[in-house]
């Protein structure tokens, strides 16, 4: 849990794990992740300087629809079980599992991720980036910044995820992240109903 001086959490909802990983499994996961077949994140008519490529349950912002996609990989699957039991969720709790290459530049702007999803889990690679928070308080922003570093894991939930705003400030130079998801109630609806319709 990312703590301040005073031992409070920063934001109530954001926690973290250093060394999740080790340096042999960062390195691991950094060529697996290179050979998936990556290509660049489309917003509608924007294409994003970060590279992607997802598994499971996705959001899709060309249709803003939710579909099913290809389950992880057998490489994968092992660190979505290890990410969700350690922040005591079930292991089948990951419906969504991204990957992502942050080449020199790219970011995220600011954003909630969609409300289908519930948890975001991130575990960060390669090297270290800059996540904002933002909530707007009256006329004026609360603001926070914590650093993702190599090999940590994070988690937003609760008040963080659905309350504050995220970014990723941009990288000068290239990281990757992996992020994943469970579903809202909201999410597990939709998904049971494009799952009978199918």
């Amino acid at each position: 849990m990312l703590l301040d001086l005073f031992d409070t959490p920063i934001i109530p909802g954001l926690s973290w794990t250093p060394d999740f990983l080790s340096e042999a499994e960062e390195q691991d996961l950094i060529a697996r992740i290179e050979a998936e077949g990556l290509t660049p994140f489309r917003f509608h008519e924007w294409t994003g300087k970060r590279m992607t490529h997802s598994y499971g349950w996705k959001y899709d912002f060309q249709t803003e629809a939710l579909s099913r996609s290809a389950a992880p990989p057998p490489w994968l699957e092992p660190v979505c079980i290890r990410a969700a039991e350690h922040v005591a969720l079930p292991a089948d709790a990951i419906v969504q599992a991204l990957l992502i290459r942050y080449d020199p530049g790219a970011g995220i702007g600011w954003h909630k991720d969609r409300p289908i999803y519930q948890d975001v889990i991130g575990i960060s690679l390669g090297n270290t980036a800059a996540m904002r928070f933002r909530r707007r308080v009256g006329s004026t922003w609360k603001r926070a910044s914590v650093p993702l570093e190599p090999r940590a894991l994070y988690r937003l939930s609760g008040e963080v995820r659905h309350e504050w705003e995220h970014s990723i400030a941009p990288v000068e130079r290239t990281r990757y992240a992996i992020t994943l998801r469970s579903f809202s109630e909201r999410g597990r609806r939709l998904a049971a109903r494009i799952g009978a319709a199918g």
